[in-house]
């Protein structure tokens, strides 16, 4: 499975996880719903469990995958600071360029 952490999101992103409450903790991606061909994605910090995969990004960020959820292999993760700050998770592999 793949995942892309884009600059902006790895700086805001590394600023949590290196927090001393968050110590071990991985970054979870995952599907918060999906329709047609498509699918809308949340994120948390959380422990590895049973059935995950740990995707290692060029932005030194290991990403928690559920195994076998095909609309999570390719997903991105971008911080936007215009119009709204905030992160944004897509799926370009998927044709998933944004919500709608």
């Amino acid at each position: 499975m793949r995942c892309k952490i884009s600059r902006n999101a790895a700086k805001v992103l590394l600023e949590e996880l290196n927090k001393p409450e968050n110590e071990g903790k991985k970054l979870r991606v995952y599907v918060t719903h999906s329709h047609g061909d498509h699918a809308h994605y949340g994120m948390t910090l959380d422990d590895a469990k049973e059935g995950d995969e740990v995707v290692s990004t060029d932005k030194g960020i290991d990403v928690l995958l559920a195994k076998g959820e095909d609309m999570l292999d390719g997903v991105r993760i971008d911080y936007f600071y215009v119009p709204k700050e905030g992160f944004a998770i897509t799926n370009p592999t998927k044709g998933n360029h944004g919500d709608h």
